[in-house]
């Protein structure tokens, strides 16, 4: 069985079983409730020292989305050259920018969309290096991407 491992560790999870929802890995102010991705010591809000980490997502709406039409940095498929990156507005009340997956005509600004993994490389263990991404949330109730 291949393990996944996240590309950098402490931003989001990675679930041993595939068919569960990853998590965004964030901080909440003790003093004022405010929320944050990625996690924080700071309050950027009232400033207090301390905060909780807890685990946001795994859904959002899609506050607004651009087409990218050049490769990303560490894709090494040269058929995936174009892709998607937006602003997703979480329930928690941080706003995140993350890459999306889909195609350009499959993304409406306030959709829902769901946080999802996929595999970039894999490392000289052979673990498969994942990133975190958002897709529409109709498109992945309809067919697994992973």
């Amino acid at each position: 069985m291949t393990t996944r491992v996240p590309i950098e560790a402490g931003y989001f999870t990675v679930p041993d079983d595939p068919a569960e929802a990853p998590r965004l890995l964030g901080s909440r102010c003790p003093a004022c409730g405010e929320q944050f991705f990625p996690r924080r010591v700071v309050c950027a809000k009232c400033l207090h020292e301390g905060c909780d980490d807890v685990e946001l997502g795994p859904r959002g709406r899609l506050w607004t989305w651009t087409y990218v039409h050049v490769p990303l940095f560490a894709k090494k498929d040269k058929a995936v050259s174009a892709y998607g990156v937006g602003q997703v507005d979480l329930p928690e009340g941080p706003r995140i920018q993350a890459l999306l997956l889909g195609d350009a005509d499959e993304f409406e600004i306030g959709m829902e969309v769901v946080l999802d993994l996929e595999t970039l490389s894999t490392d000289d263990d052979g673990n498969e290096v994942v990133i975190f991404r958002f897709s529409p949330a109709d498109r992945a109730a309809g067919e697994d991407q992973r």
